[in-house]
């Protein structure tokens, strides 16, 4: 999703300093760990649950949350079904320190269990600054931090991280700040999958990059080339992203409620609607395993993102194609957590908690709200029923008690949800 962030070696070089370089990159870690569970066995487990993980509670990152708050996370997520969480860099402490969280609770109680994708952020030359992006070359500084700090941390960790993604959305043409071109992509895969053969990385770790449906291959054919091929050959499986949220401002082909449903109850015609979004998202999911497919038959393909904001003021809101809010949000995740399951694709849902550094100067601003529980902990109507079968009982999120949120009532959520726009019947 949108968790754009500036990569500076100077960050890179701090974090080793005050929070340390777990293990040298050229050597595996000896430490008598259990790590008999591959990559493989966990994403194809239906229920071992994903979920993308930032666990940030203020208006910016430097102020980061501590290994006890990460703990406190983990275990409400854990509660829930979790088992792999999924980071996208590595230059704040953040990631090092969830590792470090993990393995305490898994020190605490030998049965825990909790995996990590560990993702390595990428960025062209010039990102994020006052001078024209060049996507045509990268970061040569700020990315091999990111991948030479990423194998430290899997080497330091190998019973947790099973799984390094190298970007995120960094290959989608619309990320304008920073994105670069697949041969950039394919050659830090390629590096870490030398280091694997070499011994300098854990042969089951599994090497992907997680990028928009359409940057690998499942949209607009502008993508394919040759590259992007050998890209497709190069990764352990597939990471895609979808986003039908999106769309019902940039693409409303399948948005809004039809004529013909407008005699149904309010919340029935919503569910068609959402329905429908669902069934966007699994189309640009089947389309891009027909093209990866039609270069590597074998390759598995697993999201690496899904998500829909509970609140928006801007393209998604009120004024606009009115997607957000908690009950169509609830109705996403529980169409892509069954389906997904069933047909044995894992699913990072985008996201565990709601943060506000993401766009800081509107609060209400959709990025802020993707969470499944709010900053304070209270369950979106996503996770209500988890709540009726005390799956939180005695755990708390910065001392609040998990609760629901609008007191778990629906009649006073649905006074807040909005009638998709009418759709007219062609």
């Amino acid at each position: 999703m949108l968790n754009r962030t500036k990569s500076y070696s100077l960050l890179f070089l701090l974090s080793c300093i005050f929070f340390g370089c777990d293990a040298p990159s050229s050597k595996k870690n000896t430490a008598p760990m259990n790590k008999t569970k591959t990559a493989a066995d966990i994403l194809s487990n239906p229920e071992y649950l994903a979920m993308a993980y930032g666990g940030y509670r203020d208006t910016t990152r430097e102020i980061q949350p501590t290994i006890e708050q990460l703990k406190e996370d983990v275990k409400l997520l854990s509660a829930m079904g979790v088992k792999i969480l999924r980071t996208y860099n590595t230059h704040y402490a953040q990631a090092g320190n969830l590792l470090k969280a993990i393995r305490e609770l898994k020190a605490e109680n030998e049965q825990f269990e909790m995996y990590v994708m560990l993702g390595a952020w990428i960025d062209c030359e010039n990102a994020w600054t006052d001078l024209p992006p060049n996507h045509d070359a990268e970061n040569e500084v700020a990315n091999s931090a990111e991948i030479e700090r990423a194998v430290q941390l899997a080497n330091a960790y190998p019973d947790i991280v099973k799984i390094i993604a190298v970007g995120n959305e960094a290959m989608v043409k619309w990320a304008t700040s920073y994105f670069v071109q697949p041969r950039i992509i394919l050659r830090w895969v390629n590096h870490l999958q030398e280091l694997k053969k070499a011994g300098k990385l854990d042969k089951d770790l599994w090497i992907t990059s997680s990028d928009n449906f359409a940057s690998w291959g499942g949209g607009d054919t502008s993508y394919h080339c040759e590259d992007l091929e050998k890209l497709i050959r190069a990764v352990d499986y597939v990471s895609l992203h979808t986003y039908p949220m999106h769309d019902t401002h940039y693409h409303p082909v399948f948005w809004g409620v039809l004529e013909s449903e407008m005699h149904l109850s309010k919340d029935k015609a919503i569910k068609h609607a959402m329905k429908r979004a669902f069934l966007y998202a699994k189309k640009q999911y089947y389309n891009t395993a027909k093209y990866v497919h039609s270069i590597d038959s074998t390759k598995s393909l697993h999201i690496g993102e899904t998500g829909w904001a509970s609140v928006s003021n801007e393209h998604y809101g009120l004024d606009g194609s009115m997607a957000c809010d908690e009950y169509k949000q609830g109705l996403y995740y529980k169409q892509m957590r069954k389906w997904t399951k069933k047909e044995g694709i894992a699913c990072f849902y985008f996201e565990a908690f709601d943060e506000k550094w993401k766009d800081v100067s509107n609060p209400q601003g959709s990025e802020n709200h993707f969470g499944l529980f709010t900053l304070e902990g209270e369950a979106k109507f996503a996770l209500w029923k988890l709540v009726d079968n005390e799956r939180f009982k005695g755990l708390t999120r910065d001392g609040y008690a998990i609760h629901k949120t609008y007191g778990g009532n629906l009649d006073s959520l649905l006074k807040d949800v909005a009638y998709p726009p009418i759709k007219q019947m062609r």
